[in-house]
């Protein structure tokens, strides 16, 4: 059954305006000059002038790099904290203005099926976005966390610490690899839950 035109458009113009959203809390993380991955601006707890933003580990390998904001702004930021195990880092940085950050989705849960946008910087190409569907999302254990959010969305190199969102561009996961055909994110809610246990050293 073919969708009415009507409803075809508003799925569509609902999807860009996600996008959208999307790109304005995305960052372009940056080491020794070079674009290595993507970031996600994050709730650092209501401290004025600073600014948080979430990653993967291994996109920043060392202590300090370099920031991009949607809108060309760069600033230095220095690591705050890391997990190797989860895949995840804290930068923080000086921001001259109130920032905009990531709506973590609380419910309802994931489905497989549903569609999913991610949003990164491959090979240097800003905004870039991406969409696809989840593949499994549920835990093996009831009331347990997944340790990865699966999708079926493409990722290139440049994806990587960046948004894994709903259609209403409410925050599920953050990206961090391909295994396979599928790509993997770490579930917003085990991210959410690493940030409080970190914020003595994130927030003051």
């Amino acid at each position: 059954m073919i969708a009415p035109p009507l409803v075809t458009a508003g799925l569509t113009q609902e999807l860009a305006a996600a996008v959208d959203e999307l790109r304005r809390l995305t960052v372009q993380v940056r080491t020794r000059g070079a674009a290595t991955g993507a970031g996600v601006l994050w709730d650092g707890g209501g401290s004025e002038g600073r600014g948080l933003v979430i990653t993967n580990a291994h996109v920043v390998r060392g202590d300090r790099a370099t920031i991009e904001l949607n809108d060309g702004t760069t600033a230095p930021a220095h690591i705050v904290a890391r997990d190797l195990k989860r895949d995840l880092a804290a930068l923080e940085f000086q921001a001259d203005r109130a920032l905009i950050s990531a709506v973590v989705r609380g419910s309802p849960p994931l489905r497989v099926g549903e569609l999913v946008i991610a949003v990164g910087h491959p090979g240097g190409l800003a905004g870039a976005a991406t969409l696809g569907i989840i593949h499994l999302a549920e835990s093996e254990r009831e009331g347990r966390t997944p340790r990865w959010i699966q999708a079926d969305v493409r990722l290139a190199p440049g994806f990587s610490g960046g948004p894994l969102a709903d259609a209403t561009a409410r925050l599920v996961g953050v990206n961090t690899m391909m295994h396979g055909s599928l790509a993997l994110a770490v579930p917003a809610a085990a991210v959410e839950a690493w940030v409080r246990r970190a914020h003595a050293l994130v927030a003051p």
